[in-house]
């Protein structure tokens, strides 16, 4: 296993944390609301495909659609905590242990893909598809 392998497996390990982590808690979430369930199933699914998508077909765009959805996830916590999200979730929510880990998990993830984005020399597509 390369190194590039194994910080993309560090960013597939944290798309699946974080996705069971939303899916599991989604009921709860439509027991609140239509909205705050469905943002549960987007925030579920997204990070969802993109394990799949790295798994399937790593390449510095599922990296980048990766990097994307993490800080997604992270923006819009920090937005329900401060001010709500319109219609997904328009009650400010407080803090919980469980959301601030799935955050770290999150932002690991969103820097891991980050580095891997950054340093083009030490990731090469072919490095880590394996046939």
């Amino acid at each position: 296993m390369t190194f590039a392998e194994l910080r993309v497996d560090v960013v597939i390990l944290c798309c699946a944390v974080t996705a069971g982590i939303h899916a599991a808690l989604v009921r709860s979430h439509f027991e609140e609301g239509t909205g705050p369930g469905v943002g549960f199933i987007l925030a579920s699914l997204a990070p969802a495909a993109c394990a799949v998508l790295l798994t399937r077909r790593p390449s510095r765009l599922a990296l980048a659609a990766t990097a994307v959805v993490f800080a997604g996830l992270i923006v819009s916590y920090l937005l329900v905590l401060v001010s709500g999200l319109p219609v997904l979730h328009p009650e400010r929510e407080a803090v919980e242990a469980l959301a601030v880990w799935t955050k770290v998990i999150e932002a690991i993830g969103l820097v891991v893909a980050v580095g891997c984005l950054r340093r083009p020399a030490a990731f090469r597509a072919e490095e880590i598809v394996t046939t």
